[in-house]
């Protein structure tokens, strides 16, 4: 039997994801799959760039607002959920779409996980302090030593990632790509088609990040952290509250970064992430690519996604 289609939108933050998605799903029969780290929080609307209300009553997102702040949500948890909803969207005679810019999260679906040790609380506890005596960089360090691929792939401040990666080559003695070369390819049911938007000019997409910036600062920011603060037991270690722009907020509020330095701080975080994001893309095989930054974007990814919706009805 020919296997169900199956869309994936990825790109790095402020290419338009959103909207693209949307445009596509008001023109194909899809359901649209968050794949986004931080949407998958309750109450983190601004900084994520979470779709409102109207916009969600009109195009409904699955998979945002499933967890609190205080809680962890891994790439494990995410595959799981994707897969159940996606099987779920193609039992209604639809096509999942899945966008998004965690690329870990793609990942971990079209590839499935490798068989990485379970957490060991007391020695994430020790990495921890021993991070809050000599700073998160000279941690990265470390790990430059021990596992050089997986240092590569980090930035310096990365907290949430370099301590687990800390974790696994001290827990194993081995770096992270040794057990992934070990893993056994999990594919999901499903014909794939990868898409990415992509920049075709860095700067544009700097200027597109720092005006998003302004406007959720604009839209309340400082606000929502202090609501979370005050509604949630949170501290600035949860995975939640590393998420950038929360991280460099409470940041401010704890009384460690200067208000004004936030807005600047903010930007280069974001467009840090955005390198990271489009540095992983650009290693990523099988994508068909487009330029977000060109006026007959939709079009041409609607013409894709049109190719693989006709194909998936062909004979095999």
């Amino acid at each position: 039997m020919t296997l169900p289609p199956a869309i994936l939108l990825m790109g790095p933050t402020a290419s338009g994801k959103t909207a693209v998605a949307m445009e596509l799903a008001a023109r194909f029969p899809v359901e649209l799959v968050s794949v986004d780290s931080a949407q998958v929080f309750r109450d983190m609307d601004i900084g994520t760039a979470k779709p409102d209300r109207a916009t969600l009553d009109r195009f409904p997102h699955h998979l945002i607002d499933l967890v609190s702040p205080e809680e962890r949500y891994s790439a494990a948890h995410f595959r799981a959920d994707a897969l159940r909803v996606m099987a779920e969207i193609a039992a209604r005679g639809n096509v999942p779409l899945l966008v998004g810019g965690t690329m870990l999260y793609f990942k971990a679906l079209r590839y499935g996980l490798a068989d990485l040790p379970p957490a060991d609380a007391a020695l994430r506890a020790a990495i921890e302090a021993e991070a809050q005596v000599r700073g998160w960089p000279a941690l990265h360090a470390d790990l430059a030593r021990l596992d050089a691929a997986t240092a590569a792939r980090l930035a310096p401040a990365d907290a949430q990632r370099i301590q687990r990666a800390l974790e696994i080559v001290r827990l194993t003695g081995e770096p992270l790509d040794a057990i992934f070369s070990r893993q056994v390819q999990e594919v999901p049911p499903y014909r794939l088609l990868a898409l990415a938007l992509l920049p075709g000019e860095r700067a544009v997409l700097h200027e597109r990040i720092a005006q998003r910036f302004d406007a959720m600062l604009a839209a309340g920011l400082v606000d929502e952290v202090e609501m979370l603060r005050r509604r949630y037991a949170l501290d600035g270690g949860l995975p939640s509250m590393r998420c950038v722009g929360y991280r460099q907020v409470w940041e401010m509020l704890e009384g460690r970064l200067p208000a004004a330095e936030l807005r600047d701080r903010g930007i280069f975080a974001t467009r840090q992430f955005a390198k990271r994001q489009l540095t992983w893309l650009k290693a990523t095989t099988g994508l068909a690519s487009v330029d977000c930054l060109d006026a007959a974007a939709v079009a041409k990814m609607a013409g894709l996604v049109d190719a693989h919706l006709a194909s998936s009805h062909s004979p095999p």
